[in-house]
This record gives C-alpha cells, sequence and structure tokens, in this order.
C-alpha cells in the first residue's frame, strides 16, 4: 500500500507484519559492555545512565520471565487480546558466552504470548555463529536488531568513549541486513562538537545503508554521568537544542532520509528526577505532536531532499 503519510511510521511497519496489536516490553538481561568491563575501557559512554530507560519492573534481579510477567500484567488489563514483543534493552545485549545468550532469548521467546524479540545491542558485539543463530531464528519468528550507532563520525564516538568505529556499524548493519533480519539503528543529535550541519549529514550517511528502522534521540544531560561534569567544565562545547529548535532540526534531517526508513522516533524522555537538561516539559506524543503539525506548515516529507550516495 502506497504510503501516504509524511514519513514512515513505526505502527504501520507493525501493522503489516502482525494481524494483532503487539507492545513492547523492556528487559534487563543482566549484561554489561565492553567499555564499561575494561575489554574497551572503562565507565560505557561519557551520556549512559541505564535508568533512563529501564521501567520499574525491568531490574537485573528479576529473571527475563519475571520481567515479562510484570511487563504483560500492566498492558494486559487493557488490551487482553495484545501480544508482545520482549525488547532486550538495558547494556549491550549481545556481550556475553554464546550458550547464555541464547537461553535467555529463547525463555523469553517461550513466555505467553510473545510475539518476538528485539535485541539492543553494539556494532563491535555481534559475532558471525550469534548472526547466524539470529538469521535462522527469524525464519520462525519476530527479529530486530537495534544497534547503538549514535554518530558517523569518528571523531565523536571517540570523544563519547563508545569504544567502536563507524565502520564498524557500517559492517554490522549491512551483514545483519544480509542475513534477511530486521535491522534498526539508534542515533543521537546534538551530541558535543557536531554541527549542525553534521548532524544532518548524519541522514545522508545512514540513507546509504540497509537501515529498517530508525530512533532519533535528543541529547539529554543526565544525573551520574561523565557528560554532565564535563558540561560544567565546558559548557561552550555544548548546544543544548530548544523543543522549537528540535523540531526544525528533526524535519530536516527527515527531508535528507531514505524515505523506505522506518522512523521509529524522534525523541527519548527520561525520568524527570534524573534529567538535567534540556528539560521541555513535553511527553514523546505531545512531541511528535508538535512535529507533525510543524511538518504539515511547512509542506514538507520524509525524503524530499533525499540523494542517494553514489558507490
Amino acid at each position: 500500500m502506497k504510503n501516504t503519510k509524511p514519513y514512515k511510521e513505526f505502527g504501520d511497519f507493525l501493522k503489516d507484519i502482525f494481524p494483532y496489536k503487539v507492545q513492547k516490553i523492556s528487559i534487563n538481561a543482566g549484561f554489561t559492555c565492553p567499555n564499561r568491563d575494561g575489554s574497551k575501557g572503562w565507565g560505557g559512554c561519557t551520556y549512559c545512565n541505564n535508568q533512563t530507560f529501564s521501567p520499574e519492573y525491568c531490574v537485573q534481579e528479576k529473571s527475563v520471565s519475571e520481567q515479562l510477567e510484570e511487563g504483560i500484567h500492566f498492558f494486559s488489563r487493557k488490551y487482553p487480546e495484545m501480544k508482545y514483543l520482549a525488547y532486550f534493552q538495558a547494556y549491550t545485549n549481545t556481550y556475553g558466552e554464546l550458550k547464555s545468550l541464547i537461553k535467555k532469548y529463547e525463555e523469553a521467546l517461550a513466555y505467553p504470548n510473545v510475539a518476538g524479540i528485539i535485541i539492543g545491542t553494539r556494532p563491535d558485539c555481534m559475532p558471525d555463529d550469534l548472526l547466524n543463530y539470529f538469521a535462522k531464528l527469524s525464519k520462525q519468528t519476530f527479529v530486530m536488531i537495534e544497534y547503538g550507532v549514535e554518530s558517523t563520525s569518528d571523531k565523536t564516538l571517540q570523544r563519547i568513549n563508545r569504544g567502536h568505529t563507524y565502520a564498524e556499524s557500517e559492517t554490522a548493519i549491512r551483514k545483519t541486513a544480509d542475513k534477511g533480519i530486521y535491522t534498526g539503528v539508534h542515533l543521537i543529535l546534538g551530541l558535543p562538537g557536531e554541527s549542525r550541519e553534521e548532524i544532518l549529514n548524519h541522514a545522508t550517511i545512514l540513507s546509504g545503508l540497509p537501515v529498517t528502522t530508525l530512533k532519533l534521540h535528543q541529547l539529554q544531560l543526565i544525573r551520574n554521568t561523565r557528560m554532565v561534569k564535563e558540561y560544567a567544565e565546558h559548557p561552550e562545547f555544548f548546544h543544548l537544542y530548544s523543543a522549537d529548535e528540535y523540531i526544525e532540526l528533526v524535519i530536516d534531517f527527515m527531508e535528507r532520509l531514505k524515505p523506505s526508513i522506518i522512523v521509529e522516533r524522534f525523541v527519548s524522555q527520561s525520568p524527570k528526577e534524573l534529567l538535567i537538561a534540556p528539560d521541555w516539559g513535553l511527553k514523546n506524543f505531545e512531541f511528535t505532536a508538535k512535529v507533525n503539525k510543524r511538518i504539515a506548515e511547512r509542506g514538507t516529507w520524509q525524503g524530499r531532499l533525499f540523494t542517494p550516495l553514489s558507490r
């Protein structure tokens, strides 16, 4: 069916796949990251506090099944016919011993009314044997791998202590998509040191890759992170966007984005007690409504300025 909306929406993508309503249930399976445990560095990404995206039920002490039970109980009261996607979200969910990893994924898939899995990970943590497992699994159930790319600039990746290069991101994305697996990307807009044009160029670069979905996140300063310390010492290195500024930025970004990429989200929302700045006082759906209103005012759409990269 032809898309008549100004951008490709994640909800429509799910409706095309599932004949019923589905909801993601976040899981903290107790993993760490190679830039936390000394394998590639210490302390993790400078912006990261995993409390910002972990629901109350999603704690490491609980088993995968216990977290699914609590999450499903929350949603099933309103939508008893709903099915669920187990979302391995916190930290790097492909970083560990193969048998242990697979055991956790299969525990999730065996839980009643779970219709698939989404795995959040890093592009440097996808060994071939695990990718082959996901390829086989994707022929039986819904599988999506989401890679935290965050930036296409190696200078930025080094500055925020990611511990991987953009070339590793490109390799992982291509290898995953080549296996027939839905492939998602996370990107942070507004990282320190990146100009507006550099940010918009991320859209052009990512559009040259076989990306299924894209999550955009505004840079947020979160308590108990190294980036907060950096901001306190050198605020001149940062541009914290106002809501209206960021709306214009994401629309400009979307205009340059390949029309087939599904835009899953424009912003992330951190708990108020952890967020230092920018505090827009908007929930995700309120922000999206403002984006849609501004898109209509500008008379624009995803891919309006898209130009394929020559290889």
